[in-house]
């Protein structure tokens, strides 16, 4: 993979590659963990569809290779390793946001209803 300029250079597949590499990562412990650290900081442009991810692959319907990408976007998330460092003010989740969008527009037909109303409802209670 060519190396971009900036992360909204990438293409879906380009995302979906680093996602992937990730998916060995991801665990659920780690996943609320970050969820809790990060929550206000990453904003809900990036926790809500984290969300929609997380309890999509959690539902017995979606299909393995949804899950696989979707473990690999989540892997991403909460890696410590970023193409952008997210301790960098305001554009430190981007390349975080691009991964979960790139995941989210890949397996959106898995997406229930039920997955976004559980996740607007907790981004609610933690963003208000």
């Amino acid at each position: 993979m060519q190396k971009p300029d900036s992360v909204n250079q990438m293409s879906s597949e380009e995302l979906n590659a680093v996602g992937a590499s990730f998916a060995a990562d991801y665990s659920d412990q780690g996943f609320w963990s970050k969820v809790g650290r990060v929550a206000r900081k990453a904003g809900q442009k990036v926790l809500k569809p984290s969300l929609e991810l997380y309890y999509a692959a959690a539902d017995k319907d979606t299909p393995v290779w949804a899950k696989t990408v979707i473990y690999g976007a989540l892997g991403y998330f909460i890696s410590p390793l970023d193409l952008i460092p997210d301790v960098i003010p305001v554009i430190g989740y981007m390349d975080d946001a691009a991964v979960i969008a790139a995941a989210v527009v890949t397996v959106a037909a898995h997406i229930k209803e039920e997955h976004q109303i559980k996740a607007t409802q907790i981004c609610k209670r933690w963003l208000g």
